[in-house]
């Protein structure tokens, strides 16, 4: 037997397991088993040090990700750049490694079903919550060295400018209040929105103009800016792409073995009723 599981709090609506029993079955891996575990950031520690030797790997969801980064023996470059791990491995000396396979979720996503392509050297992001530091760092792999970071207290946007910083990339705060989003998003390569849908609603005109979106919103769906950048000819990747990207990398850690995208694919499809195609390389 080896287990794995996903970490967080509230866990109980995570996709999670449908994508690892996936990958699993379409291994063969029969021993192996995913469940989901509630815990918040401060019993993180405690609980990841009194599992067994039978433990491969853990994902970690909020509000746990600066936890597992911190508890963790080793982390990898990237997510120390973060400052969060979505990622925990057991090591053969029983600790464990801190990675940030959001990073790939975010690379995923604008590759494949957003349509990147390298037309500058700049982004645009709308938020600096948890997710933004994971997207300027995928950002930064995608060779952009620019961002923009659109929020609505620039004094909340510290973590995500670090972030931006270790990454390489060169992070411009601007209040919200005081932008003009028409000239922000001119000439930007990549545009990703982390706020709620109808905090952009008064905006759509000029953010449908970028025709490379990330909308980490993906239920309900289409969200408004989906529909705004669809009407514009654009195309846009949801925080479902994200989950499925991240996943690749974190089944390939635990197992050894390469991910089985189209079944892991197929499987949340499934488990989110077809909802959106979820297209791959």
């Amino acid at each position: 037997m080896r287990r794995a599981a996903v970490l967080g709090s509230p866990v109980a609506h995570s996709l999670s397991p449908a994508l690892h029993g996936a990958a699993y079955r379409a291994l063969g891996l029969g021993g192996w088993s995913y469940d989901r575990i509630e815990v918040d950031a401060e019993g993180l520690p405690a609980l990841v040090s009194g599992l067994g030797p039978e433990w491969a790997g853990l994902s970690v969801t909020m509000p746990g990700k600066r936890a597992a980064l911190e508890f963790a023996a080793e982390a990898t470059e990237r997510a120390s750049a973060v400052g969060a791990a979505n990622t925990l491995v057991r090591l053969d000396s029983g600790g464990w490694r801190a990675d940030c396979t959001d990073v790939d979720g975010v690379v995923g996503a604008l590759r494949t079903a957003g349509g990147f392509r390298p037309d500058g050297d700049t982004a645009v992001v709308l938020g600096a919550g948890g997710t933004a530091a994971a997207v300027v760092a995928g950002l930064a792999d995608l060779g952009l060295t620019r961002v923009r970071l659109i929020v609505r207290e620039p004094a909340r946007a510290a973590e995500t400018a670090t972030a931006a910083a270790r990454a390489g990339l060169s992070a411009e705060v601007l209040r919200w209040s005081d932008t003009d989003f028409a000239e922000a998003v001119a000439g930007a390569a990549a545009l990703v929105n982390t706020v709620p849908p109808d905090a952009v609603v008064p905006h759509l005109a000029q953010l449908a103009a970028v025709r490379c979106v990330l909308d980490v919103i993906y239920h309900p769906w289409p969200t408004p800016l989906a529909e705004a950048v669809g009407d514009r000819g654009g195309r846009v990747a949801t925080g479902l792409d994200m989950l499925l990207h991240q996943a690749f990398g974190q089944v390939e850690q635990f197992t050894g073995l390469p991910a089985p995208r189209v079944a892991m694919r197929d499987a949340l499809r499934e488990a989110t009723g077809d909802v959106l195609p979820l297209p791959l390389d």
